[in-house]
């Protein structure tokens, strides 16, 4: 917080600035529709969708933070990000499609509530280790951080210092926290538990998801792009895919 704040030639400091500072408030948005309990900041309908479109937004802030800076080491840094998007987004967004099948709605509430006896996590572990490995990347986390990190070009956070850097870093951390809070109305029952109210379920098992993502952060080799966008479209999504078609015959033959 001390640190001097460094300002590169002609920067768009309002897009450079915006970009760090928007992780922050797309985490905000992210957990506003994780159900507390019975409680919900925002109850929406399309819950599930909500979620996919914040982690999206989240392409559009990685870049900004390396276009704003005018600085070309930034800004490749920035497109690699994009590239790492391109291999892990369809793969999340099928993975998300799973539980919403299993509980006939996207309504986050209502999925959390579909986990009565059996967690989806217990029936659905493909989906569940593909949304962990999309949590990691929006995040730009472990295996994913070369691509903001010290590689060759320096990253998308290349040119950021002080208080600047200090909120990008704040808010890798946080969309890393929101998604695994996100994971738990998903796959992991909600707030469904013996003894504590639903509330403290919900932390609990928030708690406990980060606390293994955190560990695993330097435990997994790094991915390059190009490498990642085969896996992802090779091998996730068919994966996912197949995952989605038993969830989907299972759910029929339910009815």
């Amino acid at each position: 917080m001390r640190q001097r704040r460094r300002t590169t030639v002609e920067a768009d400091r309002l897009l450079w600035r915006l970009g760090g500072a928007g992780l922050l408030v797309v985490a905000a948005l992210m957990v506003t529709v994780v159900p507390l309990g019975e409680w919900t900041i925002f109850d929406l309908d399309v819950g599930v969708m909500w979620f996919n479109a914040m982690d999206v937004m989240v392409w559009a802030l990685v870049w900004l933070t390396g276009w704003g800076a005018n600085s070309a080491h930034s800004l490749v840094g920035g497109y690699r990000f994009l590239a790492h998007g391109l291999g892990y987004e369809l793969p999340l967004m099928f993975a998300l499609v799973a539980p919403a099948i299993a509980a006939e709605s996207l309504n986050v509430g209502r999925v959390a509530a579909a986990q009565d006896g059996l967690w989806f996590v217990a029936w659905m572990p493909v989906a569940f280790l593909v949304y962990l490995l999309g949590v990691a990347a929006f995040s730009v986390w472990g295996p994913f951080a070369p691509a903001i990190g010290t590689d060759v070009a320096g990253g998308a956070r290349a040119e950021l210092s002080g208080v600047d850097r200090l909120v990008f870093e704040a808010g890798r951390y946080a969309l890393l926290a929101a998604g695994a809070a996100f994971a738990v109305p998903m796959f992991l029952g909600g707030g469904a538990g013996p003894l504590l109210p639903g509330w403290a379920w919900v932390l609990v098992k928030t708690v406990a998801l980060l606390a293994v993502l955190v560990w695993l952060r330097r435990r997994l080799p790094a991915f390059r792009p190009d490498k990642f966008m085969e896996v992802g479209w090779m091998l996730l999504l068919p994966a996912v895919l197949l995952q989605d078609l038993v969830v989907a015959v299972i759910a029929v033959w339910r009815s």
